[in-house]
């Protein structure tokens, strides 16, 4: 089990050091590249908690929404903005029934006229 607990802390050590040395000097917090490279080769342990909990900066991640990890969707489309007042909006309402009443008039019409022309 020892050998195990070595290994482990040896692979966390030598992920610290490859992150730190790739990872940008605006992207390291609290001290500089060469003082945490120090702590996680001298102090491997506690030097591996202290940089992955408080020595690199993460990206701010949006909250995820709960869907099955198994299937990818497609983003849902931003909600589009209607700009019109709520007057503008109900006019518009009363043009398009009074429209949709005079179209259902003329198939009527047209209706009864291909009829008594057969």
């Amino acid at each position: 089990m020892p050998f195990v607990f070595s290994l482990l802390m040896l692979a966390a050590m030598v992920f610290a050091v490859v992150d730190i040395v790739l990872r940008d000097d605006g992207q390291i917090k609290h001290m500089p590249k060469l003082v945490w490279l120090l702590l996680v080769i001298l102090l491997p342990l506690v030097g591996v908690v202290l940089w992955f909990t408080i020595g690199r900066e993460y990206p701010e991640r949006a909250p995820r929404a709960s869907r099955p990890a198994h299937r990818a969707a497609a983003p849902a489309p931003a909600p589009m903005h209607d700009t019109r007042t709520t007057e503008q909006q109900l006019a518009d309402l009363e043009r398009e029934i009074e429209e949709e009443r005079l179209r259902a008039e003329l198939r009527r019409r047209t209706g009864d006229e291909t009829q008594s022309a057969g």
